[in-house]
C-alpha cells in the first residue's frame, strides 16, 4: 500500500497511517482503521517520509519497535506485522542534523537502505524508460505506438533532469500528445530552453549513442513487423531497405517473424474475446 506522506495535512495523515477510534474528533461517529491496519501481512510503502510531523514519527518509530500503535483517540494499542519500507529525495542526515527528523528513527530505518543515483547520472538507462513509458501511455491514451527518433534520444540524454523520473515520465508523456506521427521527432520533445546544446557533464557519448541507436533500431522495426503482421518482405519496403539487408538488422536485434504473427493473433482473439 503505497502513501506519499508529503501530500497529505499533518493531522490528516496521522489519521490515515493510523486510523482512530470513535468519538476520536467531531465527526468521527464510527471507528476506522488506519494503512497499518490494512497492510496487514503485507507492506506499507511511505514515500517522502521526511514529510511525516515528529509526532507521527514518534508513533511510527514505536510501531517499529515493538510492533503495535494507538489510533488517534484510541486507550489500548493494537498490534500489526505490516513492513515499512520507505523513501525519500532529500538527504535525511541534514534533516536530523535541523531537527526535522528524528535520530532513532533515522537509524531504525537505515538498517537496510538503497541508493537510487539521479537520472542525469546514469543517462544510459533513459532509452529504456523513455521506452517503458511510451508503452504505458500509448496504451492509456488509446494512441498509436509511437518510437523516438535518434536524435529525440539524444535530446533526452542531454538533459539534466532535476524531476529524475516522473519529470521524463511528463515529457514522454507530452511527446505523444504533440505528435501527429508513430516516430517522435526531436523538437517534440519539450524541454526547458537551456537545454539547447548538450550538457557538459561527462558520460560516454560514443556507448550512449550507440544504445539510443540500437534502441531506435529494433522498436522501429518492431514496429514495422508489427504493421505488417511478420511480413518481411513489406516492412524491408517500407523501411527502404532490402529483403536481407532487413533481415540482418532482424538478426542483429534478436527479432523474429513468428513472433510477430503470434502478437497479431494474440492482438486479434483479445479483440473477438471483448
Amino acid at each position: 500500500i503505497p502513501v506519499n506522506c508529503a501530500a497529505l495535512p499533518e493531522a490528516l495523515l496521522e489519521n490515515e497511517l493510523f486510523g482512530h477510534a470513535k468519538g476520536a474528533y467531531t465527526d468521527a461517529s464510527l471507528p476506522q482503521q488506519g494503512l497499518i491496519a490494512e497492510a496487514e501481512s503485507g507492506t506499507l510503502f511511505l514515500d517522502e517520509i521526511d514529510g511525516l510531523s515528529l509526532t507521527a514519527q514518534a508513533k511510527l518509530l514505536r510501531f517499529l519497535q515493538e510492533g503495535e500503535y494507538r489510533p488517534l483517540g484510541g486507550t489500548k494499542p493494537l498490534r500489526s506485522n505490516a513492513r515499512i519500507v520507505a523513501a525519500t529525495n532529500t538527504h535525511l542526515v541534514e534533516r536530523v542534523k535541523a531537527g526535522t527528523f528524528r535520530e532513532d528513527l533515522y537509524f531504525r530505518l537505515h538498517i537496510l537502505s538503497l541508493s537510487l543515483p539521479p537520472l542525469r547520472d546514469r543517462p544510459e538507462d533513459i532509452p529504456l524508460l523513455a521506452k517503458y513509458f511510451l508503452k504505458k501511455y500509448c496504451r492509456r491514451f488509446r494512441s498509436e505506438y509511437k518510437i523516438l527518433s535518434p536524435g529525440a534520444l539524444l535530446k533526452l540524454a542531454s538533459y539534466e533532469w532535476p524531476g529524475n523520473i516522473r519529470e521524463l515520465e511528463a515529457v514522454i508523456q507530452r511527446a505523444i500528445v504533440l505528435s501527429s506521427i508513430p516516430l517522435i521527432q526531436a523538437e517534440e520533445v519539450d524541454l526547458p530552453a537551456s537545454v539547447s546544446t548538450p550538457s557538459k557533464r561527462d558520460f560516454p557519448f560514443q556507448a550512449l549513442k550507440r544504445r539510443t541507436i540500437d534502441t531506435f533500431e529494433k522498436s522501429y522495426l518492431s514496429q514495422l513487423l508489427m504493421t505488417h503482421r511478420g511480413n518481411v518482405s513489406r516492412a524491408a519496403k517500407d523501411a527502404g531497405k532490402d529483403r536481407r539487408a532487413f533481415r540482418r538488422l532482424m538478426e542483429k536485434h534478436g527479432l523474429v517473424r513468428q513472433q510477430f504473427l503470434h502478437l497479431d493473433r494474440a492482438v486479434r482473439g483479445e479483440s473477438h474475446a471483448g
